[in-house]
């Protein structure tokens, strides 16, 4: 028996999915617009229920739109006729999510979700079925075929619903005017929540504070740059303002150039007007800024006074990179 071709094969359900989202734009109309006008103007949440594959999308969706700003619920369709329709509320949106919109819960859904005289939105594979021709709103995401060799396997079908499903939660997004400060409050955890909400302040805020006077003797600044362990000292005035940097790198440059080093001051070797960064900055522009100048320190001011340093690896610590 000949052996498949595994990338003409691959190859081939990419390209028929492709084409099933690419042909879900003629389903983009008043229709469309009407839906997302309907779950936006809800005083209530939206209500996400199918069954099978369908429902897998269903809690996508919910996921997704919660995120979003938009609050919804997810419920499984043979669940809902076993006690959990006791969660929609009289102020809910109701979608159903199903490519036949024949199946035996669908059928039994309906009738009772229009009876509790939710909106009901059905998003569906089959306009001439049960779903589309009994609910108030529809979404069509019709597809060809499925990349299933058979036909059968939900795999066009159940893409063109999560996509649809974007489409909703972005005009919503729009709707709600949702900017990234709304986003970092919906997803203060893990590496996303650490790159929108970790500000310069909460890095160093642990960190020693390595200083010197510029009169410092060399010996001395090197105990305190190992003392401190940030491979870094800032070079401070009386007054606390910044007058320069000393780090690794220039106590390694200054013995290569093979200079004496008694009566070596801190002056003498450090780096005048280095980088720095206001304590506010978010974690993922210093970030930024080490990358453009390939550095591994800022050294962190405000009004010009001396608050510590910030090494890369107090960001790499954190996940950032």
């Amino acid at each position: 028996m000949a052996q498949p071709n595994i990338q003409a094969l691959a190859l081939q359900t990419i390209q028929v999915e492709a084409d099933s989202i690419s042909a879900l734009a003629a389903y983009i109309n008043l229709q469309f617009e009407k839906v997302v006008q309907t779950i936006h103007q809800s005083s209530g949440r939206l209500v996400v229920s199918g069954i099978g594959k369908s429902a897998i999308i269903a809690q996508k969706m919910v996921a997704t739109l919660n995120s979003t700003g938009t609050p919804s619920l997810y419920m499984h369709a043979a669940d809902a006729i076993h006690g959990d329709l006791g969660m929609i509320t009289p102020h809910d949106v109701v979608m159903l999510i199903s490519k036949s919109g024949n199946s035996p819960e669908i059928k039994v859904l309906v009738p009772l979700i229009k009876n509790f005289g939710n909106t009901l939105i059905g998003m569906v594979g089959n306009m001439e079925s049960f779903l589309a021709q009994h609910s108030h709103l529809v979404l069509n995401t019709t597809v060809e075929k499925e990349a299933c060799p058979n036909n059968l396997a939900p795999t066009s079908s159940t893409t063109a619903q999560m996509v649809m499903g974007d489409a909703l939660a972005v005009c919503l997004m729009h709707l709600n005017h949702f900017t990234g400060e709304d986003f970092a409050r919906f997803h203060p955890g893990g590496t996303l929540g650490k790159q929108l909400f970790l500000r310069v302040s909460d890095l160093i805020a642990n960190n020693p504070v390595p200083m010197v006077r510029p009169e410092t003797p060399l010996p001395e600044t090197v105990i305190e740059m190992t003392a401190k362990r940030l491979g870094a000292t800032a070079v401070i005035n009386e007054d606390g303002s910044l007058f320069g940097v000393i780090t690794d790198g220039d106590l390694r440059r200054m013995l290569e150039r093979r200079q004496p080093i008694a009566g070596v001051k801190a002056a003498d070797i450090c780096t005048r007007q280095p980088k720095t960064i206001e304590p506010d900055t978010m974690a993922m522009q210093a970030l930024d800024v080490l990358r453009q100048y390939d550095i591994t320190h800022l050294v962190v001011t405000a009004n010009n006074q001396y608050l510590g340093i910030l090494h890369l690896h107090d960001l790499v610590k954190e996940g950032l990179h």
